[in-house]
């Protein structure tokens, strides 16, 4: 059979692309951002620093949200993955400073950055990093598209990730397509497979989706009724039930960012319970698998113990994860191992994706990287400039070690989603330290 038709093939060809528009949008938790000087962006010229191996993966980043490389033939320019566009003409390689090459805040030994300044960036850059879609081997049979405002909707949707369907997330903003995310589409050019029913395209609640692209429409009105609908599109297309459930926290958006992590990893969807309500489509979805063990993430007050027990009287096996705060709550569940449900990372020897607590939507833009590549859970930050205690703890519990020869030892790599308003280099540096392989023992 032949190629399909590419989704992208009715979007216009530009001779010459426009200015990077402003973000549209930005987390209320967040206050506005200054502009930063030319040249301080996150990465600055990819090029310069061309010719890694390790990062070809990255490098097919940057041509889409970075700058660097050709631009498919798609209205308008996306900004670099830092956010900041360079006006001015690049300096002659004599002349660039050694801040200038990207290192270390696009990456270290241990750590990469997506520095994106908004979800809509990181999520492209994650879908490019996991598929480069050089070949159509390495493209995606499909993408999921959520909208900016809706991370409740993005955490669910970070279960068609997983095997067989692996469509990763883009982000729409209203009834139109960021140029970041446009751009990513008509490279990564999904067609459709049989996992996906031969979608190209799944659109969440009220995002956007291109016209010309196969869609399945994933509709209902309310998060827990979105993430229920999302289940059942999941059972629909593999045909058999999920191992597991995940019902996450309503109402404490980065308590239940962990879970698009594990989501995408496992295929187990992602439900939702307020405080203290059971919404009625939870309910539902759980007694449609009532043989179905079911793990409550968050603590008591995020989701109650009455809410609680009002699903162990639905499900046979009901077992809460839970951390005091957002950044133990996500160590929680890296750590937590309940038979083939659970991260149980204890020891040396993974991947580890990094990103602020106050941007949830960023927890499903990043869910592509726990589920390829180095497969690792999500951990949080909770501050720009200081790395939380007790993920500076649990990542020297996990830091590996070497006696005699490093080059068999097990080794450690963390992705740091968001810009330096995020997360800052300082701390990336801290945690570079921290998954860096350590002499432990052995002859001097």
């Amino acid at each position: 059979m032949g190629k399909e038709k590419p989704i992208n093939a009715e979007v216009p060809s530009k001779g010459t692309p426009a200015p990077p528009p402003s973000p549209t949008k930005s987390t209320p938790a967040k206050p506005p951002k200054p502009p930063k000087p030319p040249g301080k962006g996150l990465p600055l010229p990819l090029k310069l620093v061309g010719g890694a191996v390790a990062l070809a993966a990255i490098f097919i980043v940057a041509a889409i949200v970075g700058g660097g490389g050709q631009k498919p033939d798609v209205e308008g320019a996306a900004p670099p993955v830092g956010g900041v566009a360079r006006d001015e003409p690049e300096p002659a390689a004599d002349d660039v400073e050694v801040d200038e090459l990207g290192y270390p805040a696009f990456a270290t030994k241990n750590t990469t950055r997506i520095g994106g300044a908004d979800p809509a960036s990181n999520a492209a850059a994650a879908a490019l990093a996991v598929f480069p879609a050089s070949t159509a081997a390495d493209r995606p049979a499909a993408v999921t598209f959520v909208d900016a405002d809706d991370w409740a909707g993005g955490l669910a949707a970070a279960v068609l990730m997983a095997e067989p369907i692996g469509a990763p997330i883009l982000v729409s903003d209203g009834d139109r397509l960021p140029n970041v995310s446009s751009e990513a589409l008509a490279r990564l050019d999904p067609q459709g497979s049989r996992a996906t029913k031969r979608a190209q395209v799944f659109s969440i609640g009220e995002a956007a989706a291109p016209a010309s692209a196969r869609t399945q429409r994933v509709e209902a009105q309310g998060a827990a009724a979105v993430a229920a609908a999302v289940a059942a599109l999941r059972e629909r297309l593999l045909g058999r039930p999920p191992r597991h459930l995940v019902v996450a926290p309503l109402e404490r958006p980065a308590f239940a960012m962990p879970a698009a992590a594990w989501a995408a990893r496992s295929g187990d969807p992602v439900l939702f319970a307020g405080r203290d309500r059971l919404p009625a489509e939870t309910a539902a979805a759980l007694r449609k698998n009532p043989k179905v063990p079911v793990y409550v993430l968050g603590p008591s007050d995020a989701i109650s113990s009455d809410v609680l027990r009002k699903i162990v009287a639905i499900a046979p096996t009901v077992r809460r994860v839970a951390g005091e705060d957002p950044v133990q709550n996500a160590i929680a569940l890296a750590r937590f191992s309940d038979g083939d449900f659970g991260w149980n990372v204890n020891d040396p020897g993974h991947g580890f994706v990094v990103a602020r607590d106050d941007e949830p939507l960023d927890a499903a833009a990043a869910a592509p990287l726990s589920a390829s590549g180095t497969w690792g859970p999500l951990l949080l930050s909770d501050d720009a400039g200081t790395l939380p205690a007790a993920l500076r703890d649990y990542l020297l519990d996990v830091k590996p070690g070497y006696t005699d020869d490093p080059t068999r030892a097990f080794y450690n790599h963390v992705w740091v989603i968001g810009d330096q308003e995020a997360i800052e280099v300082g701390q990336q540096a801290e945690i570079d330290s921290l998954a860096e392989l350590a002499r432990i023992g052995g002859e001097e």
